[in-house]
């Protein structure tokens, strides 16, 4: 069950919305607000898993709204303004419903919703064992994506990339995963004898480098990642430790 909040200055707006949420079995309806202020009020003292916000609104717009939040959950936008879209999709909005919206589009919406809401369940806990495991003993990790779970050889990874609060594992075969994990989490389920963080977004399996310079490194000939600021250090000593200059 997803705790949910309706946010729209308009009543007539506000009203669908309130009709559309009780028709899903698994959405709860535990407020509807006026303005972004009242929302704001009842945030204050509530948890809850996705809102429903108009961007287009007096005082304090969505936008500003959402951005206010300092504990987000998922947001979908509603608006009759289609060029406030990319601003909704900036702020990681679930999706972004155009007015005037039916109920199956609005159904779709919360489709979305409640896969994230589910695929976030299933992978925190795997993120946590991960991260307490001893990673230098296994030869598999598991990765939750597209409704199943794979087995990934770690000595087949290549790299892996960072997207928000998912990660893109480059395979050995040319393959890539995406699937919500954190790359810090990552980083800790993998050996890190086998594997260095370079970037804040990348983490690269170091039998993988076939060279380097100013601010790459090669995994092929043409294909690079970036070596942050932060971590040119520690990528060097590894050079030096492991590497004779000629």
């Amino acid at each position: 069950m997803l705790k949910c909040i309706a946010i729209d200055d308009e009543p007539l707006a506000l009203r669908q919305l309130k009709t559309y949420i009780a028709k899903i079995p698994h959405l709860q309806l535990v407020a509807s607000c006026n303005n972004a202020l009242e929302a704001q009020s009842f945030l204050a003292s509530n948890d809850v898993d996705l809102i429903f916000v108009d961007i287009n609104m007096p005082d304090l717009s969505g936008v500003d709204f959402v951005r206010s939040l300092i504990k987000r959950p998922m947001v979908i936008f509603t608006t009759a303004y289609s060029e406030y879209a990319v601003e909704g999709f900036k702020l990681d909005a679930v999706d972004y419903l155009l007015k005037p919206f039916c109920f199956a589009d609005f159904s779709r919406s919360v489709a979305k919703a409640y896969s994230l809401h589910e695929l976030r369940l299933n992978q925190r806990p795997a993120e946590a064992s991960e991260a307490e495991a001893h990673p230098q003993d296994k030869e598999y990790l598991s990765v939750k994506a597209d409704y199943k779970v794979s087995l990934l050889r770690i000595s087949d990874i290549v790299y892996i990339e960072s997207e928000g609060e998912y990660v893109r594992i480059h395979m050995l075969d040319h393959s890539t995963i995406t699937t919500l994990f954190r790359l810090k989490n990552m980083e800790a389920a993998l050996p890190a004898e086998s594997f260095m963080r370079v970037h804040r977004s990348y983490i690269v399996n170091l039998k993988y480098i076939k060279g380097y310079v100013r601010g790459r490194i090669f995994i092929s000939d043409t294909e690079y990642v970036p070596i942050g600021e932060n971590y040119k250090e520690a990528f060097q000593q590894y050079i030096g430790r492991n590497f004779k200059n000629l």
